[in-house]
């Protein structure tokens, strides 16, 4: 997998994204890293604690979130980018739908688009991608969440957006899946993602798993959103049994942590 000018082994690996908010109403931490020089300490914080890659949100897509324009949202994220891009030395993803604030976070240094309609959203938005030679993160997502087999149908749908990808010229080594976690399903079907997401290997390209303090995991542990973490680490976990190559989450250190006592753990049972 080629993210910028870095490369991530594809197997026996796996790395993390921590995500920067810059958003007043991210569901898990609105507010906290919405100014430049607050996102900044944020992400020199992350990557001392282990983040392979950083992840910058600059519109919340929790459930019922409100839309903002994508003027608003390039204000909120382009100077952070810039920011990090001069002061650190890691890739950096536009978490974004919208081809218009991709083009311009891209043009102010990130490195990938992570996609919640995997290309889907805006028509415009591989074009983009392809243009500025960025890799890509294509979350399964969908309009109405009905499904007859829902575990082949997920797979089919991110058929559809791997095509669109090579489709506009985005090369085979930048891209990266994501099941799509919290995203048209039902609680069931969440859970039934993460059980079976060593599948989408089938397809040939490496995945993500983002599951950070859902609400998957609040309504498994009947807990509040600040209270989630211990969850969140058991998805890390069970991300590197099934060959994850990235996990997305908000608090790095203790994940980090956890999955290198699970990689040493694999690797004893190799020998």
């Amino acid at each position: 997998m080629r993210i910028g000018k870095w490369q991530f082994q594809d197997t026996g690996k796996t790395y993390v994204m921590g995500i920067l908010n810059v958003t007043p109403d991210s569901f898990s931490d609105g507010g906290s890293y919405d100014e430049a020089s607050k996102a900044l300490f944020q992400a020199e914080k992350m990557v001392k604690e282990g983040a392979h890659i950083l992840d910058i949100g600059g519109e919340s897509t929790r459930p019922g979130y409100q839309k903002i324009s994508c003027q608003e949202e390039i204000e909120r994220v382009c100077p952070v980018i810039e920011q990090i891009v001069e002061k650190i030395e890691i890739p950096l993803s536009i978490d974004t739908y919208k081809a218009p604030v991709a083009k311009a976070a891209l043009e102010a240094g990130a490195h990938m688009v992570n996609d919640i309609w995997g290309l889907k959203g805006d028509e415009s938005m591989a074009e983009v991608a392809a243009n500025h030679k960025a890799a890509v993160c294509l979350m399964h997502n969908r309009k109405e969440p009905e499904y007859k087999n829902f575990t082949e149908e997920l797979k089919e749908d991110l058929r559809k957006s791997i095509d669109l990808a090579l489709e506009a010229g985005i090369e085979k080594d930048q891209i990266l899946l994501d099941p799509g976690v919290g995203f048209a399903k039902s609680y069931e079907e969440n859970l039934q993602a993460m059980a079976h997401m060593e599948e989408l290997l089938d397809l040939g390209y490496p995945y993500l798993l983002g599951c950070s303090r859902k609400s998957v995991i609040g309504l498994t542990l009947d807990l509040p959103v600040d209270q989630r973490e211990e969850g969140t680490i058991a998805t890390s976990v069970l991300a590197v049994t099934k060959g994850a190559m990235f996990v997305r989450v908000h608090q790095v250190e203790k994940n980090v942590r956890a999955i290198q006592m699970t990689e040493a753990i694999l690797a004893a049972r190799r020998k």
